[in-house]
């Protein structure tokens, strides 16, 4: 799998080498054009769980964006209040996923999303710890990441 993602790169850069431009813009350009060649002959060299994969990372992807937005959304309606009504606190969150990457990847994920804050892994990598800004349902917050970050991510790399 990740043999085709380096085909599609080769493809993206030998489209920037025949176009001249190695501008982010064109070369994302040809990897769009890399990743159609290769759908085209997926049946040939079994490109189907790369595309499958590619989905699903793009789906992980739109999941943050949303997160983000609304999140961001959330922050700034706290901001201009002129009363603060907050219940921050801390939540420790039982991680299904297992790999450094994943936990890491959703650490990021989390600490990236405005009003929380990945502060600390167990030692034996089974809790992350995560503060919130505003945590009125602690178990709550815990379903929503788990259904969230933490589906799409396995969805994703598993």
């Amino acid at each position: 799998m990740s043999g085709l993602f380096l085909v599609n790169i080769l493809l993206a850069a030998a489209w920037g080498a025949v176009t001249g431009s190695f501008s982010v813009v064109n070369l994302a350009f040809g990897y769009v054009l890399g990743l159609g060649a290769l759908y085209l002959i997926r049946e040939q060299v079994n490109t189907g769980g790369y595309f499958r994969r590619a989905s699903r990372v793009i789906g992980l992807i739109l999941l943050f964006l949303y997160e983000l937005v609304i999140s961001a959304w959330r922050v700034a309606r706290i901001v201009v209040r002129p009363k603060l009504e907050l219940n921050p606190g801390f939540i420790a969150f039982p991680l299904t996923v297992e790999s450094d990457f994943e936990i890491a990847l959703l650490a990021n994920l989390i600490t990236l999303t405005p009003g929380t804050l990945s502060v600390d892994v167990s030692e034996d990598r089974k809790v992350l710890y995560i503060h919130c800004i505003d945590v009125p349902d602690p178990e709550g917050t815990i379903a929503d990441i788990r259904n969230g970050f933490e589906r799409k991510i396995m969805e994703a790399f598993r």
